[in-house]
């Protein structure tokens, strides 16, 4: 491919993230039936999901202490861990236990490490112009592969859980093939670096990408303790509102989620015009207010709830990836994959700590009304931290001098 098939590298890319990255909230999707399934309790249940989470930060904090995301090619470690998070999943079918069932999906994380950084690597080797939006259209990706379960979900009320099981082994199956039959780097290719563990205290002293890494974490705080119980949400809103259906809370949490991507093709767009500091700001700014807001609409009317909740769903993520570029773009080119799976690896452990949190403010506060404000520091923390980027001088190296 020469650069002129930048496009078509995206286009499957994209794709492949969108398959590959569906295993990930395959069992919060089906959470019931598999606490059902195997008698588990309320706290090992919360680990169904928060497992994927770990085993991501296990995944990407190895990653950046042995550098193989600088060493192997992208395209071929995205293949084999696709491939392997389709056989975790698919044993979700024969676990005995719910034990056994949290150590697949931790498991089914260490691999999805192995898809989402190097994804947003072997992007960036097709893209210098246009970087934002590129990164922005990977992230869109990724968004609607996790969103996908809820929709399956969805979509067959009443029938086995383990529908949706298979269908999201499926689809990372056609993932890993996709990656190994057409998937390779493009012309701005980075260097490989070998392995010393000074690495890491590089990436600690560049005061860049640690303020990006700050906003990064703080915009993590918020996302995944969203999406992951975003869910029993809407089911409280709707049993507040008189509403009895688990397949209509499934499916607004499938489009609330799924509406990222058009936050993510937006503050991809406006980061390569306005900046990516000035992006991100105004992203978090926008999401911290959602979460603050979203309490109010509790107890309806439902059509305030929605708009809230799709605003909340399309800022959320909308500057996911500009923290990614913003590495890409200020740190050492031969520390990339490493510097990624830092940042990602970080925030992802601070996931774990809101998502397990959540519920238990959930239930301090009194039900799920209010539980969200526990995830607004995270944003406003977010924001300050870009905004101090903005002045540095390192922002003149940020979105071809825009910052």
């Amino acid at each position: 491919m020469a650069e002129d098939g930048r496009w078509a590298a995206l286009g499957i890319i994209c794709a492949g993230v969108i398959l590959s990255m569906s295993p990930w909230f395959s069992a919060t999707a089906i959470l019931p039936e598999l606490m059902t399934h195997w008698s588990v309790s309320d706290a090992m249940g919360a680990w169904l999901t928060n497992g994927v989470q770990l085993g991501f930060v296990i995944g990407a904090l190895l990653a950046s202490i042995t550098g193989i995301f600088d060493i192997v090619r992208p395209h071929r470690l995205i293949a084999i861990s696709a491939l392997l998070a389709a056989l975790l999943n698919l044993a979700l079918l024969i676990a005995p236990s719910g034990e056994i069932a949290v150590a697949l999906r931790v498991l089914t994380g260490v691999v999805l490490a192995g898809v989402y950084p190097p994804a947003m690597k072997l992007i960036t080797t097709w893209f210098v112009q246009g970087r934002g939006l590129a990164l922005g259209l990977v992230i869109g990706a990724l968004t609607v592969g996790s969103a996908f379960p809820h929709l399956i979900r969805a979509l067959t009320p009443g029938v086995n859980w383990q529908i949706v099981v298979f269908g999201t082994t499926a689809m990372s199956f056609m993932a890993a093939y996709l990656f190994h039959a057409f998937g390779r780097e493009g012309p701005f290719s980075y260097p490989r670096a070998p392995f010393h563990f000074a690495q890491i205290g590089k990436i600690l002293k560049d005061r860049g990408v640690m303020l990006a890494n700050v906003g990064y974490f703080g915009h993590m705080w918020e996302l995944y303790a969203m999406w992951g119980w975003f869910l029993a949400f809407s089911g409280a809103v709707l049993a507040a509102n008189g509403i009895e259906t688990e397949s209509g809370a499934s499916l607004i949490t499938f489009g609330v989620i799924a509406c990222g991507v058009v936050g993510c093709v937006a503050g991809g767009w406006l980061a390569d015009r306005i900046g990516r500091t000035g992006t991100t700001a105004l992203m978090m700014g926008v999401s911290g207010t959602c979460a603050l807001l979203i309490g109010l609409t509790f107890n309806g009317p439902l059509w305030l709830f929605v708009l809230i909740a799709v605003i909340w769903g399309i800022s959320v993520i909308g500057d996911s990836a500009q923290f990614s570029a913003v590495v890409t773009e200020v740190g050492d080119r031969s520390l990339v994959g490493t510097a990624l799976a830092f940042q990602m690896g970080v925030g992802f452990a601070l996931t774990v700590v809101a998502i397990q949190l959540t519920p238990l403010f959930a239930e301090w506060v009194g039900g799920w009304q209010w539980a969200f404000l526990l995830l607004v520091p995270g944003p406003l923390i977010g924001t300050v931290a870009m905004l101090i980027l903005r002045r540095l001088p390192e922002a003149e190296r940020i979105a071809q001098g825009r910052g």
